[in-house]
């Protein structure tokens, strides 16, 4: 099991950038995919972004393809999400997940509070 903590979420302007990010603690961190997915206001959650356990390889969904960035530091156990080109679509409030395997897709079993993004048009 992974614990994990988001934060950086905020009120931003259209076209702004924001830096995302998670503190895991668990000893499968390193093993383990991490993502993002985000769930707007009456809508379901989506996916946004995945890394497999190494950091080499990246998914991105096609809204996000350009704009974010997905990143992660084994040492530090933390999990990153660099967005920028924000567009009013994007509010949200964000989430980091921890996935069952390390490679993608997984299914996540592991999820944080969450961390609400508002861009303003």
């Amino acid at each position: 099991q992974v614990q994990l903590v988001e934060s950086g979420g905020g009120l931003v302007q259209a076209g702004d950038s924001l830096r995302l990010s998670c503190a895991a603690s668990g000893r499968t961190f390193s093993s383990s995919t991490m993502g993002w997915f985000r769930q707007a206001p009456g809508k379901e959650r989506e996916f946004v972004a995945a890394i497999t356990w190494s950091g080499f390889s990246t998914y991105y969904a096609d809204s996000v393809k350009g704009r974010f960035t997905i990143s992660r530091d084994n040492r530090k156990n933390t999990v990153s999400l660099q967005m920028n080109s924000l567009k009013p679509e994007d509010t949200a409030v964000y989430y980091c997940a921890a996935g069952l395997g390390g490679s993608f897709p997984t299914p996540f079993g592991s999820w944080g509070q969450g961390t609400q993004v508002i861009v303003s048009s």
